[in-house]
C-alpha cells in the first residue's frame, strides 16, 4: 500500500477534525480528556498548524500560539472546567458578566468560577474556532503540568515559586519580577527573554481588556489539568445545548440580519435604485468617499495613500460630515456581528473626492444613481448565509420584491503564498479546502486595475476551514501543484457558494459584476509572518486603500 504525503495525511487530518466537531455538536458533549478528545487532538497534532508552532514540542510551551489564542477567547476560559455552546439564549437581563475577547467578535458570559458560555450566533466556523483554540489549550496545559512535577510526581520549585507569586495578587516589579519571569521560563521550557516579551504583551493587553496575566493564566492552566487527574468532577467538559443542534444550518441569524437591511433600503426609498453590495471593513469606504470632503482644509495636500493614513483617528469627525451627505449606519442587531452602512451616491455631487480618486460625476446625476451597500467581514461558513438570505427577493407583505444588484465586491484579508504581508491577491476562482467544491470566478478586477507600489498575485484561492487548521505541506501542495494556489482565506468560496445559488435561482441576473481582492495579511509558509505574529498596523493601509479605490472606481464606470 502506498503511503501517504505529509499533504494527504494533512488534508486527511482536517477532514477528521471537521467531521468530529460536527458530530460532538450533534451528540451534545465531549470531554477533551476522553476518547473523542482525543481525536480531535491527534488531528490537531497531525496538521500541525504553522500558527501554533512548537505545539507539538512536548518540553516547550508554544507562546506566541498562546498569545494569538488567549486574545481570541474570553478572559479567564483557563480557569474554567466546564463550556458551554449555545444558540442566543436570553442572558442580557442576567447578572452574568458579559465578555468580549479581545480580538474575535463573538459573546460569551461567566456563568460562574467554573463555567464560561458562548453564545453561537456566526455557524460552524464559529465552532470549529473555539474548539480548535480549547484543544490547543488543553495540548499546552498538559506540556505545563508536566513542566511542574518532578520525576516522582513531587511539585517543582518552579512551580511552588509560581503559586506563591499569584496567589500574593500583588503586582511584581524590577528584581522580583525579573526572578519571577526567569522561573516561569523554566516551566514553559522558554528562554528569559521569549517569556518576558509574552509577558509584556499579555501585560499590555490587560490594562487594556482586563485581561489575565501570564503568571496567572500558566498557572490556572496547570492547576486545572492537575485537578481533573485527581477527580473526573473537575475534568474539562464542553457541551452544546439543544437550542445550538438546532440553530446549525438554518440561518436563523443571517434571515433577520437581511430582512433588516432590506427593510432599511425601502424605508429610504432604494428598492429601484441599482445596489453594489461591499464586504469590506467598516472605514475605508466612507474614508475614501468623504474623508477628503471632511478634513482637506487643515491637511496638507498628499497622495492619496498617505492622505488616508494621516485621518485614520478622525473617524468621528469624518463619519459626522457623511451623515450630511447620503451616508446612513445600520449597526447589527441579530446577533450576526455584521454592521452595515448605506451610501446614496446621489448626494455625493457636492463632495469633493481626493484628486486621485476618479469617480464619475455624470453617474452621481444620472436618473437611478447607485446605492452601495457595505457589510463588515462575515465568518468562515456564515458568509454563505448571509449573502445567501441577503440575495433573497424581499417579501413585502404578499408581493415579492426584487432588488437590482448590480454587483457584488469582497475586499478581505488572506494569507499570501507567493508573497509578502500588503501583498495583494485577486480570485480567479475559489477552492474549497477538503471538499470537491470548487468555483471559477469570473473576476472583474485585473491586475492592470493596480499601481506598481504593490506586488498583485492573479491565482486561485483556498477556501479553508479555519485560520487555526492550516498545514505548511497541505498550503505547499496547493501552491506549487497544478492548482497553483496563491492565498487562503475563510469566506469566499461560501460568498461565491450563495451568489451562484442566487443566479440558478434567478434572484439576482448573470450579468452581475463580481469582485474579490485580497491584502496579504500574513504567510503562512514563512516562520514570523503567521497569524500568530501580529497584526499589521500602518502597513494595512496602503493594500487596503488600494482596493477600496479600485473597487468605487470600477462600480462608478460599470454603472455608466
Amino acid at each position: 500500500m502506498k503511503e501517504l504525503s505529509k499533504a494527504q495525511k494533512a488534508r486527511t487530518a482536517i477532514r477528521v477534525f471537521k467531521t468530529t466537531a460536527d458530530a460532538l455538536a450533534l451528540r451534545g458533549y465531549y470531554k477533551p480528556s476522553g476518547q473523542s478528545g482525543k481525536t480531535l487532538e491527534e488531528a490537531l497534532r497531525m496538521i500541525s498548524p504553522e500558527i501554533y508552532g512548537a505545539m507539538n514540542d512536548p518540553r516547550t510551551t508554544e507562546l506566541k500560539g498562546l498569545e494569538y489564542v488567549i486574545d481570541r477567547l474570553p478572559r479567564g476560559i483557563e480557569e474554567c472546567t466546564r463550556v458551554t455552546l449555545t444558540a442566543q439564549e436570553d442572558l442580557g437581563g442576567t447578572s452574568f458578566e458579559k465578555i468580549r475577547p479581545l480580538k474575535r467578535r463573538r459573546t460569551s458570559y461567566r456563568v460562574s468560577k467554573e463555567e464560561i458560555c458562548f453564545v453561537i450566533t456566526r455557524g460552524l466556523s464559529e465552532i470549529y474556532d473555539i474548539l480548535t483554540h480549547i484543544t490547543f489549550l488543553n495540548i499546552e496545559a498538559g506540556k505545563i503540568l508536566s513542566q511542574a512535577r518532578d520525576h516522582a510526581g513531587n511539585p517543582t520549585r518552579a512551580w511552588n515559586k509560581l503559586a506563591e507569586d499569584v496567589r500574593k495578587g500583588e503586582e511584581l516589579n524590577g528584581s522580583e519580577l525579573d526572578q519571577a519571569i526567569w522561573n516561569l521560563g523554566v516551566i514553559l521550557g522558554r528562554t528569559y527573554q521569549e517569556t518576558r516579551e509574552t509577558y509584556q504583551y499579555i501585560d499590555k493587553n490587560r490594562r487594556e481588556a482586563d485581561s489575565r496575566g501570564l503568571f496567572q493564566i500558566i498557572y490556572s492552566l496547570g492547576k486545572c489539568r492537575q485537578e481533573s487527574e485527581i477527580s473526573k468532577d473537575n475534568e474539562l467538559l464542553i457541551y452544546f445545548t439543544p437550542s445550538l443542534k438546532e440553530m446549525i444550518g438554518h440561518q436563523s441569524y443571517a434571515e433577520k440580519w437581511a430582512c433588516t437591511i432590506k427593510e432599511k433600503l425601502v424605508s429610504l426609498g432604494f428598492q429601484e435604485r441599482p445596489i453594489h453590495i461591499i464586504s469590506a471593513n467598516m472605514h475605508s469606504v466612507v474614508n475614501m468617499l468623504y474623508g477628503y470632503s471632511a478634513v482637506k482644509a487643515r491637511e496638507q495636500d498628499s497622495d492619496i495613500y498617505s492622505f488616508f493614513n494621516q485621518i485614520r483617528d478622525r473617524a468621528d469627525e469624518v463619519k459626522a460630515y457623511a451623515r450630511n451627505h447620503g451616508f446612513h449606519e445600520l449597526p447589527d442587531a441579530s446577533g450576526t456581528n455584521i454592521d452595515c452602512q448605506i451610501i446614496d451616491m446621489s448626494l455625493l455631487a457636492s463632495v469633493s473626492f481626493h484628486p486621485e480618486l476618479r469617480v464619475n460625476i455624470s453617474v452621481i446625476e444620472s436618473e437611478k444613481p447607485p446605492v452601495l451597500l457595505i457589510m463588515d467581514y462575515a465568518f468562515g461558513t456564515q458568509a454563505f448565509e448571509v449573502m445567501d438570505e441577503l440575495l433573497e427577493p424581499f417579501l413585502a407583505g404578499d408581493s415579492e420584491m426584487k432588488f437590482d444588484i448590480d454587483s457584488v465586491s469582497v475586499m478581505g484579508k488572506a494569507g499570501i503564498l507567493p508573497g509578502k504581508k500588503g501583498d495583494i491577491m485577486l480570485a480567479s476562482a475559489h477552492v474549497l479546502e477538503g471538499t470537491p467544491h470548487n468555483y471559477i470566478v469570473y473576476n472583474d478586477l485585473r491586475k492592470e486595475d493596480f499601481d506598481s507600489s504593490v506586488d498583485v498575485y492573479e491565482g486561485v484561492i483556498v477556501t479553508v476551514l479555519g485560520t487555526s487548521l492550516q498545514n505548511r505541506d497541505m498550503l505547499k501542495k496547493f501552491q506549487g501543484t497544478s492548482w497553483k494556489a496563491v492565498g487562503l482565506e475563510m469566506e469566499g468560496g461560501h460568498y461565491q457558494r450563495a451568489i451562484n445559488a442566487a443566479i440558478i435561482r434567478g434572484h439576482i441576473t448573470r450579468d452581475v459584476k463580481i469582485r474579490y481582492a485580497y491584502y496579504a495579511s500574513d504567510n503562512p509558509l514563512i516562520s514570523g509572518q503567521t497569524l500568530a505574529s501580529g497584526s499589521m498596523g500602518k502597513e494595512g493601509v496602503l493594500p487596503t486603500y488600494m482596493i477600496t479605490k479600485v473597487i468605487l472606481e470600477k462600480i462608478s464606470r460599470s454603472a455608466e
